[in-house]
């Protein structure tokens, strides 16, 4: 295709100096791999989110995320449960040489790009490989830099490089059809937002375990910190009182820590077993956990929560949506900086609730014990990670049927 004169003039300006050097210590993974870009601030939770679902349809496919780059660190990347790998990487600069170095090395089979802050080269450049290219997610904020303004022909060149555009206003639609689309040609959709994902457990585990409780309440401590255990057995004493065949399951964040925490509930009178050894009587009052493949287990026990590495150690939190995705009510302490975009959507709709220390964690066990309480948070948690779900469900089947497609008779596969 020809190149336009706002092509021609920014490649030359962006080719000027020395070509910046894109590394990366990663090797690409063998199979198919579907490159997702997280352009604006605070969206990497969502496209995270993405990433695992795409992974959980399409066995063996990996998932690289791209951040805007390349001056900032990069988060921990976090698992997919088996379902492929995620990989994360930061853009290179947008030289031509670096964006050559960046698809050799990476060669997606598929680019889902979010929101806007397009890059030229490496979107004419992702084009020129046949890759396919779907721009999702898109607002006014995405195009408003001095380059869209005054090279309106370059920014209608890259949005033709896209076979499909979803934007998630009708301002966003507006902006880009003064950029030269087609109203017809943009769809409006919802938002993307993170919806987390529900946790496995073996139906055979969830029945015994069920059983051998028989109906006693139950609450779950997940990932707690060794600083934040005084705590919680001091909320489990004072919930206790008031419902005496209460039962705690607690997992530490470190595996490590079992016998330490065993030994100081102990300590405290507590009728503590291990997991793993036998199911809870009606006389033990603690159950103790070392493998995270049981929290969607134990998710699906417990009407309520409690999401530790939260309280008093600034360790970010953990994914309040795998709680939600399975129908527990959810209690969390302040230090959240992770997940501060998902507790706070759970929180505004009522299927969450700040703790900050025994008595308000105590309190709240207590009363959201009551079955109809827990049931009216985890309602209003399941309306909460439903939102954006056709928009998922729409980039999903986007992306499975382009890479089919690679994969068929005259396919890039």
């Amino acid at each position: 295709m020809a190149r336009s004169l706002g092509q021609t003039a920014y490649r030359a300006l962006s080719s000027r100096g020395e070509t910046p050097v894109y590394e990366t210590s990663t090797a690409r993974p063998e199979g198919e791999l579907v490159w997702l870009h997280a352009a604006e601030p605070g969206s990497l939770i969502a496209v995270q989110d993405l990433g695992a679902r795409l992974a959980a349809n399409r066995p063996g496919l990996h998932i690289l995320i791209t951040l805007p780059g390349p001056d900032r660190a990069l988060p921990e990347v976090p698992s997919l449960n088996g379902a492929g790998e995620l990989l994360l990487s930061l853009l290179p600069e947008d030289h031509p040489g670096s964006v050559e170095i960046f698809l050799r090395h990476w060669r997606p089979d598929a680019c889902v790009w979010t929101w806007g802050g397009l890059r030229p080269n490496l979107i004419l450049s992702t084009a020129d490989t046949n890759c396919p290219m779907f721009l999702i997610d898109a607002d006014t904020g995405g195009f408003d830099g001095r380059r869209d303004r005054w090279l309106r022909d370059l920014t209608r060149d890259l949005l033709a490089s896209f076979s499909v555009i979803l934007t998630r206003s009708q301002a966003g639609q507006r902006r880009l059809v003064q950029l030269g689309l087609l109203a017809a040609d943009i769809e409006i959709t919802s938002p993307l937002l993170a919806g987390g994902q529900a946790l496995s457990c073996a139906d055979s585990d969830l029945a015994d375990l069920s059983q051998a409780l028989g109906g006693r309440p139950v609450w779950f401590a997940n990932q707690v910190l060794p600083q934040e255990l005084s705590t919680i057995l001091s909320a489990h004493c004072r919930a206790l009182k008031l419902s005496h065949r209460l039962l705690l399951i607690l997992l530490p964040a470190d595996p490590a820590d079992c016998d330490a925490m065993a030994s100081q509930a102990g300590d405290r009178d507590f009728r503590t077993l291990r997991w793993g050894d036998e199911y809870p009587d009606d006389f033990t009052q603690i159950v103790i956990a070392d493998d995270p493949g049981d929290i969607g287990l134990f998710y699906r026990i417990a009407p309520v929560s409690f999401l530790g590495s939260s309280l008093l150690a600034d360790r970010g939190g953990v994914d309040p949506f795998e709680a939600a995705a399975l129908g527990s009510a959810i209690l969390y302490g302040p230090k959240v900086r992770r997940f501060l975009p998902s507790y706070t959507r759970l929180a505004a709709a009522g299927a969450a609730r700040i703790v900050n220390d025994a008595d308000a964690l105590g309190t709240a066990v207590s009363r959201l014990i009551a079955p109809d309480q827990a049931a009216t948070m985890a309602h209003a948690g399941w309306d909460v990670i439903s939102e954006g779900a056709a928009l998922t469900d729409k980039v999903i089947d986007l992306v499975q049927d382009a890479l089919d497609r690679r994969q068929g008779p005259g396919g890039g596969g």
